[in-house]
């Protein structure tokens, strides 16, 4: 199911004395954080007047956090950034928990959680009743509009095979 925000980090401390923050992203890079002009902490929204990544994080100067002391009230806090913002053919792991599996026309489960793996993803149906890595070869499509995947199973994929 499409979300209306993503969780894009958490501010983990400041930098600097002019109000910018360190932010550890949870997307698939920090350069990712660069590319979006607002974002919303605490169900308000910032502008993000510059973004810039050091090292695995982001410095980010939001909109009318000038200070130091501004900068401190915020760690710890969420970061999200607006889903209308991204592309819709980009997909979010957190999105993706909740969808509905179809093999040959039948629902199979919902997907419980998404583990990452250096090679692949794998999504883990009902709990563990079925494991799917998330290739071409197995995903054959994704219709978070639908909430809906339909995919292909393979002997070993369904956790009460022998």
């Amino acid at each position: 199911m499409r979300k209306t925000f993503i969780e894009a980090g958490q501010i983990v401390t400041t930098h600097g004395i002019r109000g910018e923050v360190k932010v550890l992203p949870w997307l698939d890079s920090p350069e990712m954080l660069c590319e979006f002009d607002r974002c919303r902490i605490d169900g308000k929204e910032y502008k993000i007047e510059a973004c810039r990544v050091q090292k695995t994080c982001n410095l980010v100067k939001l909109a009318g956090v000038n200070t130091m002391e501004d900068a401190q009230a915020m760690r710890g806090k969420t970061v999200e950034i607006y889903r209308a913002d991204i592309a819709d053919d980009i997909i979010f792991a957190s999105e993706l928990v909740g969808v509905d599996v179809i093999c040959n026309g039948k629902c199979i489960g919902k997907i419980t959680e998404v583990l990452d793996y250096p090679g692949n993803s794998v999504y883990v149906v009902d709990n563990g009743a079925y494991m799917i890595p998330a290739v071409k070869e197995f995903i054959l499509s994704t219709d978070l509009d639908k909430n809906e995947m339909q995919v292909k199973l393979i002997e070993g994929m369904a956790s009460d095979e022998n």
